[in-house]
């Protein structure tokens, strides 16, 4: 029996009474108005296993945007379209030590995101996406998938105007700086396209099924493409913590400020969490609580 599928609801049960200890140490974000409505209470989780076994717990019901966690996704469709050598010339593979929105970082790098998992890098990419405009773009990456991970995400519009009212002015500058260095070919529906991806929602069995995409083969991915977004979630998915988070539950993983956190277990399932209290980094405190548990008690790092 593989490891995920010895869990038990109990065991499930007592893991999130103990991540919820965690509430205290994050806050839910309030700079777009629409994510500070989040209920700081709210946590879900939603594991689904290889053999076709799930658990669930929580807030299952809850409807959330995928904000950053699609930047894997968007990576992914990426190097299925165009190949991992055309998209890794547009974005390197380099872990970050800086927050995931640093213009600093991209102008030391001369223009050259570090990596797919922050802003630079996934508004570079937003840029590549198939489609003539942003909305079509979003479409065309919604379908693919929701079709491909038997899922049912949708672009929440409320939640892409409460985005827009209050668009980052740090992405635009992130933005202008790649147009000046000739990374971007058309500054706003690059940053209209970014901002409409994340808006992406679902809900975390959603999330859950989308990750089943990373953790095993299904005949629809490039087995070499599932590696190489594991490999970086690993090492950038979780911003300037990766490498602490690798070593303590050496899972891939990515996060988003709308609360999600995905974690792959390669071979065996995926794990889904959402809880909106985040941490000074910006990763959800109660889903990494929660699967550092799990992945501690059950012996799930890929690092053996």
């Amino acid at each position: 029996m593989k490891r995920l599928d010895k869990l038990s609801t109990e065991n499930l049960s007592a893991w999130v009474q103990q991540a919820q200890t965690q509430a205290e140490r994050g806050r839910v974000i309030d700079r777009i108005p629409q994510l500070a409505k989040a209920d700081p209470a709210w946590f879900a989780v939603h594991i689904c296993c290889e053999s076709g076994k799930t658990f669930n717990f929580g807030d299952t019901a809850c409807v959330f945007p995928l904000m950053s966690v699609i930047k894997t996704f968007s990576l992914l469709y990426l190097l299925e379209n165009f190949g991992a050598e055309t998209v890794f010339g547009w974005v390197g593979v380099e872990p970050s030590d800086a927050p995931f929105n640093s213009l600093e970082q991209l102008i030391s790098d001369r223009g050259y995101p570090r990596n797919p998992m922050i802003n630079s890098g996934a508004i570079t990419l937003s840029d590549k996406l198939p489609g003539k405009d942003a909305n079509q773009r979003t479409l065309l990456f919604c379908q693919w998938l929701n079709q491909l991970a038997d899922c049912q995400l949708s672009l929440d519009e409320v939640m892409l105007a409460s985005v827009r009212l209050t668009r980052s002015t740090t992405n635009v500058a992130i933005a202008h700086y790649l147009t000046e260095t000739n990374h971007l070919k058309n500054l706003e529906t690059a940053l209209d396209t970014y901002e409409q991806i994340c808006c992406l929602s679902g809900r975390v069995e959603d999330l859950a099924l989308l990750g089943k995409l990373l953790a095993f083969d299904n005949g629809c991915i490039s087995s070499q493409n599932r590696r190489i977004v594991n490999a970086v979630m690993s090492t950038c998915g979780l911003y300037e913590v990766s490498a602490k988070f690798a070593v303590r539950v050496g899972l891939p993983m990515k996060s988003g400020i709308g609360g999600g956190l995905v974690a792959i277990v390669p071979g065996e399932g995926a794990i889904a969490c959402y809880s909106p209290m985040l941490d000074n980094i910006g990763n959800p405190v109660m889903g990494l609580a929660f699967v550092e548990a799990l992945s501690q008690k059950l012996g799930l790092s890929i690092f053996g």
